[in-house]
Formats: structure tokens, C-alpha cells, sequence
């Protein structure tokens, strides 16, 4: 799948840089949720090794960090033990998948089993076994010569999970459905997709099952490469503008922890869901204040729109199945993150186990995002107002051809917000047709080239799709004992004898169980989603609460009885609510790779636990329908989309007002 074509390059978890790329002394564990080092990955390793149940054909396909119970994590004071543990996801040949948990302390195996009826994410070893099989069978080979390819080199080919569908072909067997791009001459060749021709490999079994040849078609010939060599001079020239801060930072950094004005936070960066954040707390008056114990991303789903089977097999979820190169993607200095950004490095094991060292997977920096924190201009003119500023952790992904940016910015007013930003590479779709043919009237009763996507170039189809992004918020407001509560706004009319017919007013409603917390925003029944504390009263006696603020709220338009849809369930609703679990942290569940059947939130909730006055977590789908356009092609302009999370009757007032008259 050209969308997954991803190269063996390894990627990370995380660990402090420096604001250039100095070398960084050996990292330490200072706190319980701190990530793995390169010395506790050893441990792992070699613990792993004198076990005595690796065979040769055993890989690793992941190596996180196991939290330690959350109680542990609060009680916990520095200098004090600390609980440190792995968990370790091996395969096995046949397809077998190998659950362990190393105690990283006492140096032993808590345990190893074989987990029945799952499949691990896709690895290296997948990876190049795939593009081994494919290469090697005679039917494929001869349906590219066909097509007049015959120089194998000159070609990028691989494959990697398709959506589950019940076949025979598929139960109890690791599949790929596997088929190549044309690299001649360009170096982006996810713009030259050979059509027509696939593969369906079974890794088990070690073979092509079946090759798809359904007839040559045109490869797209136009300009791919985005390189300055390609692209030529720029046609633009602004002045100068730089960021600069000669005195350094005005945030602190004291291990993993983060103290920048009233904030205080911890992070670090995971290989499977990328920027993990703990530990967030407000300085209010002296007093540190609890709002987040832990947020992440959890899943993202990203389900295509065409018929044909080389693509609707194509419904990633891209963190469960796609994540043993580490999430996070090096950033760029100057390009991903400002000049004044500080850089975080970050340590993987690789399908050997051996740990690997990345950098620059994080950065964090201040912002002038250019807006006013608040202003007030009198009948005469004098006008009273304070400047924003904002601290931003940031992230990117690269999965296959598409790239997400991820910011985590605290304001000032007390408010994270979590933005998404789309761009990269679309995943397009040669035709037959250079482009599409419209006599400005209906398309009749034939298909179009375009039905299912919109052409970006000649001979080449975006193909229609959508993105659903679920985020974990173990909100903590307070304390952790929270409700969901859903302030709907709801018409009243007035009484006969006014002359105005009608207002709105608030009706809360508290979730007294999980049922009662799926909620999705709509426009013609408007609501206010809040995580009070009904233990602990603001300053004018209503709870203190912080709001979840939707941003982006798509829902999934498939039918509920799609395979697709029945595997990435948390799509149904823009929001949950959950009690607490430690082993629920993945929203299409622990193993969604060529998962047969729900998983994650649609299963957890069916027992329709109590959620009032308990510790919750909240999970927001952030979903976004993409039609393509030519704007689009041959990169995508950055898109954003957002959540936030917003204080709401958790201050005695306006908390900006202490702001400097000049940022």
C-alpha cells in the first residue's frame, strides 16, 4: 500500500536535548511515568535474552513503558522507590503474539504469555518479509513486465495490514495486501502508484496467496517532487522575521518537569501514541491546583473511500498497527519548531530489541501567537489591554504519506489547547483518464474517474477518506473524583404577555454512568460539556469544572455493520467517559492490527459502568472529513483542528489579569 510504504529508519520515546543539538549525557529516571532510558532498554534486552523462550524467529514489535498504578504515581515523593516496568509485545513465526513484563529494578520476567486470536503491530521484519514474497513471485513479476518494469530497483514496494472482513482467507493468518510505486527519476513516488496489480501475502505461511492484475494503467506522469531542486527559486521574498529571546526561555526545566508562569507539567514521548503528558497542574495563589493526571493521543483511524479491494482494505489505524517505528518523527530546526525552540531526544528498541537513539522527537518553546489575552477601550478612547503569550509541545508523525503535527499549548487563562495540524503527501490513485470529463450537466448512469475522490493531477485521483483522532484525557480537576456533566441549552418560550417570544436557557444533566457519557456535538441541540468536582466548590459556590471545548467534531459516516467501523468504534461518538482502568488506554484496544471484531471503547462500555463523582477518563474523537482538491497536490497546505480544555468556574476571576503590560 503506497501509504505505508515506510522505511526501515527506527524511531523513539524520550528523553531531555538541548536547544541545538549538543550530545546529551545519559539520561536518568528522576520520576515514576519519566521514559524508558537507554540503560532500562538494556535491562529489558537482556533479561529477555536469558529468559530461555526466544527462539530465532521471535521479533519484538514493541517495548513501552508500563505505568505504575496511578495511586502509586500521586503518593510517590522524589527520592523515594519507584515502580519501573516494561511491557513487552514479541511475534513469533505462525503469526503468534507474546505478551511480557519486565521489572526493570529487580532485573527479572514478571511474566510471559501467549496472547490467543491477536496480531502484534507490523514490523521491520513484516515489513521486508512482505516486499521479499512479493518480489520473488513469478505472477507479480511478470504482470510489472508487462507494464515494462523489469528493474526491480527502481521500484518501492511493501504492504502492510488490511481492515478485517471475516474470509477465509484472512482467520488466523497475518495478511498484507501488498503492491508497488514507481520511483524512477523522482524521489516522491507515492505520486506514481502502479494501478491495477496487488498482491495478498500471508506471512504465516510465508506466501503469495493470490496476485490481483485487473489491467495496466496509466502512471501519473506529472511533477511530485517538493525538494528547492525541483520546486526551482522562490517566487516569493519577504523581508526578514526572526524570533528571538537573547535572555533564554522564561520556562524552567528541572528533569522532566516543565514550570513555565502558573503551569507545571510533565512529558514524554511514547513510541506508540507519541506526546504523553502528565502531571499538569496550576499555580493558583501557592497552591498547585490538579487539572490533567495524564493526556495523549490513543488511536487515529483513517478509513479510504473506494470500492475497488486494493482500497477498501485501506482503514488504518495508524497508533495501534503502524507505531513500531515510533510514532513521533525527528523535527527540523527552523522549520518544525521556531529558532527558540528547545529540542528533546528519545530512545526505541528495534525489532532486536536493541535500544536506538533518536533526536529532536519534541520541542517546546514559547509563542507570541499574536492575539490579545483581553482589551477594553472606554467611550474616550483610553484603551486598557495585555498581550498573549503561550507555551507549545510539539510533535510530528510521518505514517507513510501522511504527516501530523501535534501542539499541546498552554495559555495563559488557565487553557490547554490540543491542535492537530494535516499535511504531507495525499494517497492518490492512478486512472486511466487524464482528467475528468464533465459537460457541466449529470454524470448519467456511468461512473466517473472521480466518484470517489477528486483528481490533483492528470491521471491521478485523491482519493476520498476521513481522520478520526481519539485523544485519552485522564482529567483530574481538583482531585480525582469527577463527573460529566452536559449543560444543554435549551429554547423556553415566554409567557403571552411579553412582547419577546423566547430565550434559551441551561439544563445540566450529570452522566451517572458510561451510557449516559457518549455525547456528540450538534449544532441544533446545543450543550456545554464540563468535568466538575462536585467535592470542592469555586469561589461563588458553583463546582469547579474546566470545559471540553470541541473543535472538530466529523462523525463516521459508515453504517454500523462495516467491518471497518465495527473495528475503530470509538468513531461513533465525539465523546466518552469511562471509569478509570489502567489497562484501558488504547481506544480501538491493545491489538487492533487485523482485529475480527470491537475492541476498546464499544467493548469497555457495554457494561455501562458508574462515571459520577469517581475518577474518569474522557476520550474526544476529533474526526475530519478530507475531499481532496488540486490545492492539495503535490503537498497538502497544513490544515489545524482542535480540542480544548477551558477552565469554567475554576478561578475567582479573570486569571490574566497579572499579565506584564508587555508580553
Amino acid at each position: 500500500m503506497l501509504r505505508h510504504r515506510l522505511q526501515a529508519s527506527l524511531l523513539v520515546v524520550a528523553c531531555l536535548s538541548s536547544r541545538a543539538s549538543a550530545q546529551q549525557p545519559a539520561a536518568s529516571t528522576a520520576y515514576p511515568l519519566d521514559p524508558l532510558t537507554t540503560a532500562e532498554h538494556w535491562v529489558i534486552y537482556d533479561v529477555i535474552r536469558t529468559s530461555g523462550k526466544m527462539d530465532t524467529t521471535t521479533r519484538y514489535a514493541s517495548v513501552l513503558l508500563r505505568e505504575p498504578p496511578k495511586a502509586e504515581v500521586l503518593a510517590w515523593q522524589p527520592g523515594k522507590p519507584m515502580r519501573r516496568e516494561a511491557t513487552v509485545t514479541l511475534t513469533r513465526e505462525g503469526g503468534k503474539t507474546i505478551e511480557a513484563v519486565v521489572d526493570i529494578q529487580g532485573k527479572k520476567l514478571l511474566s510471559w504469555k501467549e496472547v490467543p486470536g491477536v496480531q502484534a503491530n507490523w514490523t521491520t521484519t513484516d515489513w521486508e518479509k512482505v516486499k521479499e514474497l512479493l518480489l520473488a513471485d513469478k505472477r507479480f513479476r511478470d504482470a510489472l513486465a508487462k507494464r515494462g518494469f523489469t528493474d526491480m530497483n527502481t521500484l518501492r514496494c511493501g504492504g502492510g495490514p488490511p481492515s478485517y472482513f471475516d474470509t477465509p482467507e484472512q482467520r488466523g493468518r497475518r495478511i498484507a495486501i501488498a503492491d508497488c510505486s514507481d520511483r524512477h527519476a523522482v524521489y516522491q513516488s507515492d505520486g506514481r502508484p502502479i494501478e491495477g496489480l496487488y498482491a495478498v501475502v500471508d506471512l504465516s505461511a510465508g506466501k503469495v496467496l493470490r496476485v490481483v492484475d485487473t489491467g495496466p494503467v496509466a502512471v501519473p506522469t506529472g511533477p511530485v517532487d517538493i525538494d528547492q531542486e525541483a520546486l526551482g527559486a522562490p517566487g516569493l521574498a519577504p523581508s526578514a522575521l526572526s524570533v528571538s529571546q537573547p535572555n533564554g526561555p522564561s520556562f524552567a526545566l528541572k528533569g522532566t518537569e516543565v514550570s513555565w508562569q502558573h503551569w507545571r507539567f510533565r512529558f514524554r514521548v511514547d513510541p506508540r501514541v507519541g506526546l504523553v503528558v502528565n502531571n499538569v497542574r496550576y499555580d493558583d495563589g501557592g497552591t498547585l491546583r490538579s487539572i490533567l493526571y495524564e493526556g495523549s493521543l490513543s488511536e487515529i483511524f483513517v478509513p479510504y473511500m473506494d470500492p475497488d479491494e486494493d482500497w477498501y482494505t485501506r482503514t488504518f489505524l495508524d497508533a495501534g498497527e503502524y507505531s513500531h517505528w515510533g510514532l513521533a518523527k525527528p523535527l527540523r530546526e527552523n522549520v518544525d519548531c521556531p529558532s527558540n525552540a528547545v529540542y528533546f531526544n528519545s530512545v526505541l528498541a528495534d525489532d532486536k530489541g536493541i535500544p536506538q537513539r533518536r533526536n529532536r522527537l519534541a520541542c517546546l518553546f514559547e509563542q507570541l501567537p499574536g492575539s490579545v489575552a483581553w482589551r477594553h477601550g472606554d467611550g474616550d478612547y483610553t484603551i486598557e489591554g495585555r498581550v498573549a503569550r503561550n507555551l507549545v509541545v510539539r510533535t510530528t508523525a510521518t505514517i507513510g504519506n501522511y504527516d501530523y503535527i501535534f501542539d499541546w499549548v498552554f495559555q495563559q487563562d488557565g487553557s490547554i489547547r490540543i491542535l492537530v495540524g494535516a499535511t504531507g503527501i495525499l494517497e492518490v490513485k492512478g486512472v486511466n483518464a487524464p482528467a475528468v470529463a464533465m459537460d457541466g450537466g449529470a454524470r448519467g448512469d456511468a461512473v466517473a474517474a472521480d466518484r470517489y475522490g477528486r483528481f490533483v493531477a492528470p491521471n491521478t485521483i485523491g482519493v476520498n477518506h476521513d481522520h478520526f483522532l481519539s485523544f485519552r484525557l485522564d482529567l483530574d480537576v481538583d482531585g480525582t473524583n469527577n463527573s460529566l456533566e452536559s449543560d444543554r441549552l435549551v429554547t423556553q418560550r415566554l409567557a403571552a404577555t411579553s412582547p419577546r417570544r423566547s430565550l434559551w436557557v441551561v439544563e445540566p444533566r450529570i452522566a451517572r454512568t458510561e451510557r449516559d457519557g457518549m455525547l456528540d456535538a450538534r449544532a441544533d441541540t446545543p450543550a456545554v460539556w464540563r468535568i466538575i468536582n462536585p467535592g470542592v466548590k469555586g469561589p461563588l459556590g458553583y463546582p469547579t469544572s474546566v470545559e471540553i471545548r470541541a473543535g472538530h467534531s466529523a462523525m463516521s459516516l459508515l453504517t454500523k455493520d462495516d467491518w471497518p467501523q465495527i473495528r475503530a468504534g470509538f468513531s461513533d461518538h465525539e465523546l466518552w467517559v469511562t471509569p478509570y482502568s489502567p489497562d484501558e488506554r488504547y481506544a480501538a484496544g491493545d491489538f487492533p492490527t487485523l482485529s475480527n471484531g470491537p475492541q476498546g471503547l464499544p467493548t469497555w462500555t457495554k457494561a455501562n459502568r458508574g462515571v459520577e463523582n469517581t475518577d474518569i477518563v474522557v476520550w474526544y474523537t476529533m474526526g475530519f472529513h478530507h475531499v481532496p482538491r488540486s490545492e492539495d497536490w503535490p503537498v497538502m497546505p497544513t490544515m489545524w483542528h482542535e480540542v480544548e480544555i477551558r477552565p469554567y468556574d475554576f478561578f475567582a476571576r479573570n486569571p490574566t489579569l497579572d499579565l506584564p503590560q508587555t508580553p
